[in-house]
């Protein structure tokens, strides 16, 4: 008999809630988390439930948001803060399941099937997950309990924020049907576009399409598509670490090929790479480089290092190198830098060759943002550029759903 055994917990606009929670003046104050103010061309991290009454939302320029907010509070990003908290969690996480798959800074999937004896009713452990949060890290977090990770991600994110929503077996797709289709993985604003085609504005109207036309329409996506309509998802809860990888990107509020800018923005995207690199004492042995197009075209490039590295310019010279190929004769629309296949710094120093003093000046740099913020000391060659610091919400990252747009991957010989 199938239960209603997989649990996916989302934290509640946790960047926001953490300062809120550290900040007792910003409480029940309209708050934007965001690297830089209400003048600046950084994007929103987290808002607050009361700064989302404005219609504010993650990723939206911190300029629109404060000309829909007028009194929004604008908070720095703290990303050393909220990696701590987030471990704190996946911690309360695991007095309950050891089988917790963290994917993303504030969130995860359980499966519980095997602690009932222990914690009781998956139902029961659900709610004795959101007091223990709340009681011992005074956040506030929603629960999905279903049989699958799809439709307990999605009940999760129903009765937001503090929800608790249970969706008993054998009626997934019933649960499913009248939600709009944006909320099924998988599909992104084109597909949604090509599905609207076929008169598809809910899950359920994909789920009445048949499977053919759908594969002939979609191909292989269309028969996911077509399971994940009806709330099917064999996919397990993994405990095991997941590949990590620590990315940063920068959409242009105009679509530019000045070299200049786009030189620029790859500095400001290595550094803040490299920052969250030093600040989690790793290094990477590959480095990748992302262009994407006024068209939505998307190339990724990338190398694997002869000797792993967490500075500035080193990030920032292989970065430049992979990207400039693809940067030629379009308008570029976005820019990120990613760092993967991570090992602990201190294992890796025997292999690591540099300039000393140079590292000696980094680490200096990272100690006074640490201490009075992120925008306390900077490269000269970045003082008014109009280059954004992006912020990488998260060391563990996964492909995005939903992409709009062709994509490729490069990935270029070992280096010598």
């Amino acid at each position: 008999m199938i239960r209603a055994t997989k649990l996916h917990v989302d934290l509640d606009a946790f960047f926001a809630a953490v300062e809120q929670r550290d900040h007792p003046e910003l409480r029940d104050k309209p708050v934007v988390v965001g690297v830089g103010g209400p003048s600046d061309r950084g994007v929103v991290s987290a808002a607050s439930y009361e700064a989302r009454r404005y219609g504010i939302r993650s990723a939206m320029p911190l300029r629109t948001a404060a000309a829909l907010g007028p009194d929004v509070i604008f908070v720095p990003v703290d990303g050393r803060k909220y990696s701590a908290v987030s471990r704190q969690v996946m911690e309360v996480l695991r007095r309950f399941t050891p089988v917790v798959e963290q994917v993303s800074i504030d969130e995860a999937f359980l499966d519980v099937a095997g602690s009932e004896a222990l914690h009781g009713t998956p139902m029961q452990i659900a709610v004795d997950i959101k007091r223990a949060i709340s009681s011992e890290l005074g956040l506030v977090v929603s629960v999905g309990v279903a049989t699958t990770k799809l439709v307990a991600k999605v009940a999760s994110d129903l009765e937001k924020p503090d929800g608790l929503v249970l969706v008993q077996p054998g009626h997934e797709a019933a649960f499913l049907a009248p939600l709009p289709i944006a909320r099924l993985w998988g599909v992104g604003a084109r597909t949604a576009a090509g599905l609207a085609e076929y008169g598809v504005r809910t899950i359920g109207d994909l789920a009445a399409l048949p499977e053919d036309l759908l594969q002939r329409r979609f191909g292989t996506q269309g028969l996911l598509l077509a399971q994940r309509a009806r709330g099917i998802d064999p996919s397990p809860v993994s405990a095991a670490e997941p590949a990590r990888s620590v990315s940063h990107e920068h959409t242009f509020d105009v679509d530019t090929s000045d070299p200049e800018v786009l030189e620029r923005t790859l500095l400001a995207l290595a550094e803040g790479v490299g920052q969250r690199l030093r600040a989690g004492g790793v290094k990477a042995h590959t480095i990748a480089a992302k262009v994407r197009d006024r068209s939505f075209v998307t190339v990724t490039r990338q190398r694997t290092l002869a000797h792993p590295t967490d500075q500035t310019e080193s990030i920032f010279q292989v970065a430049r190198e992979l990207a400039r190929p693809e940067l030629k004769g379009i308008k570029v629309r976005l820019l990120g830098v990613a760092a993967s296949h991570l090992g602990q710094a201190e294992q890796m120093a025997l292999f690591e060759t540099g300039d000393e003093r140079r590292r000696r000046a980094t680490e200096a740099a990272d100690r006074i943002r640490q201490r009075y913020g992120s925008k306390a000391i900077t490269r000269a060659r970045l003082l008014d550029s109009g280059v954004a610091e992006p912020f990488e919400r998260d060391p563990l990252t996964a492909p995005e759903a939903g992409s709009i747009g062709r994509a490729r991957q490069v990935s270029e010989p070992d280096s010598d």
